[in-house]
């Protein structure tokens, strides 16, 4: 059987729509191509489509926009439609836990299992003494997979592949970094309304959480104090993100500080309750992704909580980009935000 082509990375977020297409290459990837178009407010609430005519328009205007002809692509889901858990369970081989897990999920999700999609995966398959072995169990809601997949249909597309979005942020962070044998990395992606915590040791998910605030908080925040409208508000949010000339008033750094401080303190408190429940859980490093990593307030809240050194995702670090076809300043300011669209383009279909 030849190989499947990589799908084309499609993060439909809350905020915007965003592709990556990427070819495959000796020792790695080659960028063919990489846009984004923005959704109106209330598109995406609470990861329930509001708008799909907006959501379809979108994403055949990026598509347009790129010039990309390819018709498959790989998405990514998140929130409360998606449950994901580290469950023990005896020893067993994958065939016999594909056939026994319908039984075993009922106890860990809060939903009918008839109405999720359940995948899994073996993570100490060598098991324990006692016979158990850790799994990573991870169910989505079909309705709402549905509701995505249908998306890419009405815009001409085949949705070949459904992840999560905090293992796309994973699968971009690993093509693009080393990370030591030892390290136990925090992977902390603050989208436009949901954040995403995946805690990484030796390569294996340990430990993850969606946390309900991201970057909108920012700009609602300010639009609030300030008294302004969503899109002035947005403005001096993104004027404040390291652009030296740009002026932003005290009262906004001071909204921006207190927001960075209360989802700060939502990821410390996760952090805490991984490190309370994982005996050798101490976490060496952060990695912060997003189109919300650029504000330093949140970079600098999360360092100091988190009391390890903090970095920016670069999603396009490793992969190889032609300067004439691609502005390296256009896409080093995007970076953040494109690293779970990367992580996507990772994907082909079949593969686990």
């Amino acid at each position: 059987m030849a190989k499947s082509k990589p799908a084309v990375g499609l993060d439909i977020g809350s905020s915007s729509v965003k592709l990556v297409q990427l070819k495959e290459k000796r020792g790695g990837h080659q960028l063919l191509a990489f846009g984004t178009a923005p959704l109106p407010p209330e598109a995406i609430v609470d990861g329930a489509l509001m708008n799909s005519a907006a959501i379809v328009q979108a994403i055949q205007e990026v598509f347009a926009q790129q010039k990309v002809k390819a018709k498959e692509v790989a998405i990514g889901v998140r929130g409360h439609s998606v449950i994901i858990k580290k469950i023990s369970l005896p020893r067993m081989t994958q065939e016999e836990l594909d056939e026994s897990i319908q039984w075993e999920a009922e106890q860990y999700i809060p939903f009918d299992v008839k109405d999720v999609n359940i995948d899994t995966q073996i993570l100490t398959p060598d098991g324990d003494a006692a016979g158990q072995m850790d799994v990573l169990l991870v169910a989505a809601k079909k309705d709402m997979i549905n509701d995505y997949t249908s998306v890419c249909a009405e815009a001409g597309l085949t949705a070949t592949v459904v992840d999560v979005d905090a293992f796309a942020v994973q699968n971009a962070f690993e093509a693009n970094y080393e990370p030591g044998a030892n390290d136990t990395v925090v992977i902390v992606n603050v989208g436009a309304a949901v954040s995403n915590l995946n805690v990484v040791t030796r390569g294996v998910t340990t430990f993850t959480r969606d946390i309900t605030m991201g970057g909108n908080a920012f700009t609602e925040e300010i639009q609030k104090q300030l008294n302004i409208s969503y899109d002035e508000a947005e403005a001096l949010k993104v004027g404040g993100q390291g652009d030296s000339d740009a002026v932003v008033p005290q009262e906004v750094e001071r909204v921006i500080q207190g927001v960075a401080e209360q989802l700060g303190g939502e990821i410390q408190r996760s952090l805490d309750f991984y490190t309370s429940t994982t005996p050798d859980g101490k976490i060496t490093r952060a990695i912060l992704s997003g189109g919300t990593a650029r504000i330093p307030a949140l970079f600098k809240t999360l360092e100091a909580r988190a009391g390890v050194p903090v970095e920016i995702l670069n999603p396009f670090k490793n992969i190889e980009i032609d300067n004439k076809k691609f502005d390296p300043a256009v896409l080093l300011a995007a970076a953040p935000a494109a690293a779970v669209s990367v992580g996507l383009a990772l994907r082909r279909p079949g593969d686990k």
